[in-house]
């Protein structure tokens, strides 16, 4: 990594001037097929922005991915979640491309890859190589397509970042050609008052805006009243001419009678502020109907650095008797251009609907920290946790807790920590704390047993409780049977699940040997290659064990036969 880091000082002049220029012809397309995106940079995910674009490899594993220029192999990881197998390359120019959701890697990748599991022992790895020790070059295969980690379906997941700030900028900048004369979809658009002395259309809740199309395309929303401090957002999506996917627009502006109120591009984002996604949108919206409304207004505790331009806040305070002209205008990277237009009087009216908002008991200051016992457990807020101040809803019941509600997003995480001290030790071994869904349906939160304690450390509200695992996971073979003969197989195939609190670890030996399988948690699928490890036996036994989150294990046993 030093010799890494001093090649990238040597460079830090070239890297100002290429990264101000973005170079159009730097880089080849990491595919020998027509770029069509599956997901746009800078998409709105969830709690974080997209920092790649998602490339279809239509609809199958195994397309040969190519190193998009010469460079070095800087970061290897294989896991069962995120990337799954990815790869990182630096390039002489100050950049490093990311190529993930792999099915493999090329063949000195892959040689590499393996012995170093084989080494380790273990199916996940991260590895760092030394600048230079894996050379590309422009043009190589250093990959096939796949559909590992927490991808829903076969693409390439592809990145280009700064090598020395780590920031992802999009790709599309660096000349690749995407074919799209699409305009950007408008869904909806909403208004919020946003002052207490705030209302539109006779609300002071957020209010849906009816819109129509004109015949120059545009769009026009019917005429709103409106009195107070307002701001807007919408609902909307991009897409390419050759996909149906419901992709990220690029950027947003905002007009009020023809002043910029707000600018912001998804042209490049840092990692450490991907989170404050959660107050670029309504995330009460969010919450409780899973869908994003893009904020036109800066909300508390906005950190992003996306704006060009912000006025106050992009915030609009409205007089009565005065008239507003504001514009929407929502363009894909090609500058495709989709407009609304949204006119609004200054006019107070009677209110029909009034702030909907539940008191409780407590209320959270959001700068300070916050503690609460709620009997079968205490919860501890960090300041900061939460992005601007609420009432916080709290109920307790026996080993049950409710945390809110999925309509706050916490920024940071909070611990909770159930009293547990009424259990035997035999029992504590198979509890752990779940959290419960919509349907009072458990999952595993990770849980880090001390003493009479078990704690903790979530982002996430919702319920929480004391659940007990005592069945072992199960484990049976897809592909062979006991004492078959196996000679044209070139893998083994096995399905693993548990029942309640989710595999831990899993392990396998072929004749006393360790050997590695690859684990598919979307399919629950370990796999083993015959290419792996020559046996020089003709019976083979094949031992494989399988741990749950709380220790309950189980092992299977299977002999067959191979020349």
């Amino acid at each position: 990594m030093k010799k890494l880091f001093a090649f990238l000082l040597l460079f830090t002049t070239i890297v100002g001037v290429s990264q101000e220029k973005y170079p159009q012809d730097a880089f080849r397309s990491p595919v020998d097929i027509p770029l069509v995106l599956a997901g746009t940079f800078g998409e709105l995910r969830s709690n974080h922005f997209h920092s790649g674009i998602d490339i279809k490899t239509q609809q199958r594993e195994g397309l040969p991915i190519y190193a998009i220029a010469d460079g070095s192999v800087t970061r290897i990881k294989v896991s069962h979640w995120g990337y799954g197998k990815v790869l990182y390359i630096a390039h002489p120019n100050g950049y490093t491309s990311v190529y993930g959701h792999l099915q493999k890697f090329g063949p000195k990748i892959q040689e590499y890859v393996k012995k170093l599991q084989y080494k380790k022992k273990s199916y996940e790895v991260e590895d760092f190589p030394d600048y230079a020790e894996i050379k590309v070059e422009k043009g190589e295969i250093i990959a096939y397509g796949g559909n590992t980690g927490g991808s829903s379906g076969p693409h390439l997941h592809f990145e280009i970042r700064s090598s020395i700030s780590e920031k992802p900028t999009n790709p599309l900048l660096y000349g690749f050609d995407v074919r799209d004369a699409t305009n950007p979809t408008l869904q909806k658009l909403y208004g919020f008052p946003l002052s207490e002395d705030a209302q539109i259309n006779q609300s002071k809740n957020a209010t849906a805006l009816n819109f129509k199309r004109q015949k120059d395309g545009t769009f026009l929303a019917d005429p709103v009243n409106a009195v107070g401090t307002v701001g807007f957002g919408f609902v909307g999506f991009d897409r390419q001419d050759l996909a149906a996917n419901h992709n990220g627009v690029y950027s947003v502006q905002q007009l009020v009678n023809g002043k910029v109120y707000t600018d912001y591009d998804l042209e490049s984002f840092s990692f450490g502020e991907t989170r404050y996604i959660n107050t670029l949108i309504d995330y009460y919206h969010y919450g409780k109907y899973r869908q994003r409304i893009q904020l036109l207004y800066k909300s508390p505790g906005n950190k992003l650095s996306i704006y060009n331009t912000v006025e106050n806040e992009g915030k609009i305070d409205i007089r009565e008797g005065l008239s507003y002209n504001v514009e929407l205008l929502i363009k894909d990277y090609a500058g495709n251009l989709t407009k609304a237009i949204i006119p609004v009087e200054g006019k107070k009216e009677l209110i029909k609907v009034d702030k909907d908002e539940k008191k409780t008991e407590n209320y959270v200051i959001a700068k300070k920290p916050n503690n609460y016992d709620l009997g079968a457990a205490k919860v501890y807020f960090p300041a900061n946790t939460f992005y601007d101040d609420f009432y916080i809803d709290l109920k307790k019941d026996d080993d049950t807790v409710r945390i809110h509600n999925s309509t706050v997003a916490a920024h940071r995480n909070f611990t909770i920590t159930f009293d547990v001290s009424k259990y035997s030790e035999a029992e504590r071994k198979q509890m752990f704390i779940a959290r419960l869904d919509s349907r009072l349906r458990p999952s595993h939160a990770s849980t880090y047993k001390r003493g009479n304690t078990f704690t903790t450390r979530t982002r996430n509200m919702g319920t929480y409780t004391l659940a007990k695992d005592t069945v072992a996971p199960r484990i049976k073979a897809k592909n062979f049977k006991e004492k078959q003969w196996l000679n044209n197989y070139h893998y083994l195939s096995l399905r693993i699940t548990d029942d309640l609190s989710g595999i831990d670890t899993y392990s396998a030996t072929l004749n006393g040997k360790w050997i590695l399988m690859e684990y598919e948690p979307k399919t629950a699928t370990l796999t083993y290659n015959f290419d792996d490890v020559i046996l020089d036996q003709k019976e083979c036994k094949l031992e494989v064990t399988v741990t749950d989150n709380v220790g309950n294990t189980n092992t299977l046993t299977h002999t067959f036969y191979r020349k």
